[in-house]
């Protein structure tokens, strides 16, 4: 009875996770593409988190690069595309400074390219694990024919997105605190 009990729970949290996939998407975009104040310890943090991740995944591609070829080297290639991004990214994000301080509103559309993209490698990643688990043959590595090669490059662009966008963020904020403590209008 227990063992039902718990197999009835893992079944309903698949479902849920399923079912909620879609929704947790368009609210991340709609959260990532609204206009927020620049928090200097927010960003700090948020700019730690996103180096700490990256090194992460690349240590982790690193190690998978044993049993999943190319792992790697689609990791600092997804890496390097999202450092392109964020820089376009930055340069496309609508800044103010008010009263209260500095304000951001990154690009709808590239926020929106960057969220098809994962949602796109999820759904990809999903049907091709599932297809490869069924057709490939025995002693080969299902595991390298699933693409997670492929899901570590997409993961590793956003990563360098957010990376060099915080960053980025991070000059500002400094800029305008340096501009604020000057009484010099900050450089656009």
């Amino acid at each position: 009875m227990p063992l039902l009990a718990i197999a009835a729970v893992f079944v309903f949290l698949v479902v849920f996770m399923v079912v909620m996939l879609p929704l947790s998407i368009a609210m991340r975009f709609r959260a990532s593409s609204s206009r927020r104040r620049a928090w200097g310890w927010l960003v700090s943090l948020n700019l730690f988190a996103a180096l700490l991740s990256s090194a992460v995944l690349l240590v982790t591609a690193a190690v998978s690069n044993v049993w999943i070829p190319n792992a790697f080297r689609y990791a600092l290639i997804g890496l390097a595309c999202g450092f392109a991004l964020g820089f376009i990214g930055l340069a496309l994000s609508r800044w103010e400074t008010t009263a209260q301080g500095l304000h951001y509103t990154p690009n709808r559309w590239l926020i929106l390219l960057i969220t098809l993209v994962v949602t796109a490698r999820i759904l990809y990643g999903f049907w091709r694990g599932w297809h490869s688990w069924q057709t490939t043959p025995a002693g080969a590595s299902w595991l390298a024919a699933s693409g997670a090669a492929g899901s570590m490059g997409a993961g590793a662009a956003v990563l360098g997105y957010y990376v060099i966008y915080w960053a980025g963020l991070q000059r500002r904020v400094r800029q305008h605190r340096s501009a604020e403590q000057t009484g010099v209008s900050a450089p656009r």
